[in-house]
């Protein structure tokens, strides 16, 4: 089902539960990967994919091999947290999505957490996405203040992979929750190489959520809520559990 508002390329899908929201997604990323077996999946960490990538695995122990070519590329990461620390993205992303679908070390391009440049860190990984890219598969969480990767709400937005100041919300994520000493920054692919991807989607579930998605729909484009840049993309779908929607109006 898809959620009413105004018409555009920024497409609203409202799943009856996560479950359903998991799998709406998994069938989208299974169709694009039938289409083009070697492309570039931009990964987020976190618990919003948790589903998505449990189902993808499901997937690889039934077709061994079907993501054999795929690229995984980390979208974000935070920064200054000593090498394979547990709350890293990237041990999120290595218990979750790399080692169930055996993706090979050639085929995962991340961010270092720990770095003594990481600026030049930024720029590594900006070199390999220009060189590559663009990103094919881009997976997006939706962040309370509108966040989307690391890019925080502000006067501007830095268009490349960059380093982030990370605003106070971003700070107490879950994945953070119980570090004494938080990250000092954050490393993450910019709006410019998220829109350039050839399809985005973004996963929004639970009541948490819920005015962070109501602001989205408004179709207002400000880099004061980062998200909502999506109305730009041709092809981003916004998939959202019916605790997320609320009571917004539905039409199939």
């Amino acid at each position: 089902m898809k959620l009413g508002g105004n018409s555009s390329a920024l497409e609203f899908e409202v799943a009856e539960s996560y479950e359903g929201m998991s799998r709406r997604a998994e069938q989208l990323v299974a169709a694009e990967l039938k289409r083009k077996p070697g492309l570039i999946f931009c990964a987020s960490a976190g618990g919003t994919p948790t589903r998505l990538y449990e189902l993808m695995a499901a997937r690889h122990c039934r077709q061994p091999g079907v993501f054999k070519r795929m690229r995984v590329l980390q979208i974000d990461e935070w920064g200054g947290l000593p090498k394979l620390h547990p709350a890293s993205c990237e041990v999120d992303l290595q218990k979750k999505l790399l080692e169930p679908l055996a993706i090979q070390r050639r085929h995962y391009i991340g961010f270092r957490t720990e770095t003594r440049s990481p600026q030049s860190e930024s720029r590594r990984i900006g070199r390999w996405l220009a060189a590559n890219g663009p990103i094919d598969i881009c997976i997006l969480g939706l962040g309370v203040n509108g966040h989307v990767a690391m890019n925080e709400p502000g006067e501007a937005l830095i268009p490349r992979t960059h380093v982030a100041r990370l605003a106070k919300s971003s700070l107490e994520h879950a994945m953070l929750r119980n570090l004494s000493r938080k990250p000092r920054y954050g490393l993450t692919v910019g709006m410019a190489d998220i829109l350039s991807s050839r399809m985005i989607l973004l996963l929004v579930n639970g009541k948490r959520k819920r005015a962070a998605l109501k602001q989205l729909q408004k179709a207002a484009v400000t880099t004061q809520f980062p998200a909502s840049l999506l109305w730009l993309h041709p092809r981003a779908i916004v998939l959202c559990d019916r605790e997320a929607a609320g009571t917004n109006s539905i039409r199939s």
